[in-house]
């Protein structure tokens, strides 16, 4: 039994909750888009490993470094009260550990990719780490958060290619309006607790009925720029009509968000969809026998 009482979790499901791996889906479909579109078509096995361990790896040493500088704030807010470093299921410790771990994973899936992937991967470490802090100090945290997903296609370019073409900025810009619009709405859960801890967002800054009135813009921004990289490649007709059904969906969601704000649950989980959308027009373009010409 745990300190508050509930049953402990075999360990592999344990540490699957501590890491919550069923939200890896949020941004793995993006990240599979653009290693199919940095390789020009299927990579390699060894690209495709290296690739997705150092992307898990990313993305778990910063989920459990949040876990444990979140901790004393998780234990008073509802909707993380549960969390497993707060109910005593996995120490500080713990959670420093897996951070080390996995950082150390990324760094030796980088290392083995080519140098300049070496060289960036601290820089990539330092911005997911850090986000954890900036809700203490500065509103502008959500588009930080932004920032952190939205750097996946320069990281996947580089990682393939040993460089970074230009185009792929649009890309990079796409994906930080589309972070920052699902930061937004899944931090208007927390506005009330939020209030009251003292933590910044742009929710908080801004209010509810202005925040989600923002997310449509960013959603707008986001499909515009991935447009344009579509057509900086010169992708296939596949790909638009993916763009789209993301246009449609995002507009649903957008639609519910507008009439309850203060809950974006369904939102939020319609967002796995839209990554989704992303990449089956990926696959479809390529197939479609598009050239990409970075």
């Amino acid at each position: 039994m745990t300190a508050s009482g509930r049953p402990a979790a075999r360990p592999l499901e344990g540490i699957g909750r501590f890491l919550e791996i069923q939200t890896l889906g949020l941004n793995l479909s993006f990240a599979v888009a653009f290693l199919l579109l940095a390789s020009g078509g299927w990579p390699s096995v060894r690209t495709t490993v290296l690739v997705i361990v150092a992307f898990v790896a990313a993305r778990n040493a910063g989920h459990s470094f949040n876990r444990w500088a979140d901790r004393r704030y998780d234990a008073e807010n509802p909707r993380t009260r549960d969390r497993a470093l707060v109910t005593g299921q996995r120490s500080p410790a713990f959670a420093l550990g897996v951070t080390a771990g996995s950082a150390g994973v990324l760094l030796l899936a980088a290392y083995l990719l080519n140098p300049l992937a070496f060289v960036l991967a601290p820089v990539a470490l330092a911005l997911l780490l850090g986000y954890s802090y900036t809700k203490r100090v500065t509103s502008w945290t959500t588009p930080f958060l932004g920032l952190v997903q939205g750097i996946a296609p320069a990281a996947i370019y580089i990682a393939v290619q040993g460089t970074l073409p230009p185009d792929v900025l649009l890309a990079v810009g796409a994906l930080v309006a589309w972070g920052t619009a699902f930061e937004t709405v899944h931090s208007l859960g927390d506005v009330t607790s939020d209030r009251r801890l003292g933590l910044f967002s742009l929710p908080v800054a801004l209010g509810e009925r202005t925040a989600a009135r923002l997310v449509p813009v960013l959603h707008a921004v986001a499909l515009l720029l991935f447009v344009a990289f579509g057509a900086a490649v010169r992708l296939a007709d596949p790909y638009y009509v993916a763009l789209v059904g993301m246009a449609a969906l995002a507009a649903w969601t957008d639609w519910i968000l507008a009439r309850r704000p203060a809950e974006p649950r369904v939102p939020f989980e319609l967002h796995f969809a839209l990554g989704v959308l992303y990449l089956g027009g990926v696959v479809a373009a390529l197939l479609a026998g598009a050239g990409v010409t970075l």
